[in-house]
């Protein structure tokens, strides 16, 4: 039996720039952390007691004779390709899906870090992270950016920068202190509202051209963002109004991106303190973060009495198998004749 933990992450400046068909051309930078709200992958051999050789637990239950018969299309194609056979797979997770911090990509990287290692082998956070976005991007044809898979294996504060011939990941340099006092002034909150990433990525991507020149500044942000946080003689909370600035960015990037309901309470933030925020992933629902000094906190929180709100922690350790029990397992007869 193998368990594997895999965080989730929130992006902060750059987003839309990791697009491959902005960045082959443009060059993309983000910064993002991943915080300690995980989801949970348990893979095993599935005894061979029952009239089906898969069962999936997530948001519903599936039991089928055959992968090519598997409804969920990230553990089909996951499955095919890494040849895995007679699965029982469970997952969990602290917080909800479709909601703009990455679950997706995180549940993709946390699967093969199991698969993997149900097989005896050792997948590093590279391989993880190539695999994910193959794995989501063109096996499962879904629309989206590379930086949630790389964010998810990796793990940590980072500037994630892509060209042409792939990515970096470049750890943000910054005191532990200084560090603490960016997580202090963080405020998450649930709005309630979910949504798939991927349609609205998928309208984005149509005008890309279009939003060419919102991205282009989304993306110089990055350096600018990075010089905040990693000069002690910078008022961190310029990072704060940078974020209101970025968001105002992002919503001219897809008709999608905010709702009416988001900049009321966008707006009712900004009015009880909040220097800036921005609703987190591709947009249209899920969680706001906001940048508020430590002495406006009980009236933001007032403000968004009606949301639920979230407290987290940074965490630097990206995707692992925190359960390993190797399993003896051989292929029956028929299948490996297939």
């Amino acid at each position: 039996m193998i368990i594997t933990k895999t965080p989730f992450r929130m992006s902060f400046f750059g987003g839309g720039t990791d697009m491959k068909e902005y960045f082959s051309q443009y060059g993309g930078s983000v910064i993002s952390t991943t915080f300690d709200k995980y989801c949970y992958v348990n893979v095993r051999h599935l005894p061979r007691f029952f009239d089906y050789t898969t069962e999936l637990s997530y948001s519903k239950l599936e039991r089928v004779r055959s992968v090519e018969e598997i409804q969920h299309p990230a553990v089909r194609n996951a499955m095919k390709m890494l040849d895995m056979h007679e699965i029982r797979l469970t997952y969990e997770a602290d917080l909800p899906a479709r909601s703009g911090l990455g679950t997706s990509s995180s549940f993709a990287v946390g699967m093969l870090n199991a698969f993997y290692a149900l097989k005896g082998k050792y997948a590093d956070k590279r391989k993880l992270a190539d695999e994910a976005i193959y794995l989501e991007r063109d096996l499962c044809q879904e629309a989206g950016g590379w930086q949630d898979q790389i964010a998810a294996a990796f793990g940590g504060l980072n500037r994630i920068n892509f060209d042409e011939n792939g990515y970096d990941v470049l750890p943000v340099i910054i005191s532990p202190g200084r560090k603490q006092e960016l997580n202090d002034n963080l405020m998450l909150f649930f709005t309630g509202f979910t949504r798939f990433s991927a349609e609205i990525q998928a309208t984005r991507s149509k005008s890309l051209n279009e939003k060419k020149k919102q991205l282009d500044e989304m993306k110089e942000l990055v350096d600018e963002a990075e010089k905040i946080l990693t000069d002690e003689k910078m008022e961190l909370n310029e990072f704060g109004s940078l974020l209101d600035y970025t968001w105002m960015l992002k919503r001219q990037t897809g008709r999608k991106i905010s709702t009416n309901e988001i900049d009321e309470l966008y707006q009712k933030a900004k009015d009880a303190g909040a220097l800036g925020g921005k609703l987190l992933g591709a947009g249209g629902g899920g969680f706001l973060l906001f940048y508020v000094q430590k002495d406006k906190r009980q009236q933001v929180l007032k403000a968004m009495e009606k949301l639920l709100y979230v407290p987290f922690t940074f965490e630097n350790g990206g995707t692992r198998v925190i359960h390993y029990t190797p399993e003896t397992y051989e292929l029956i007869k028929e299948e490996k004749t297939k």
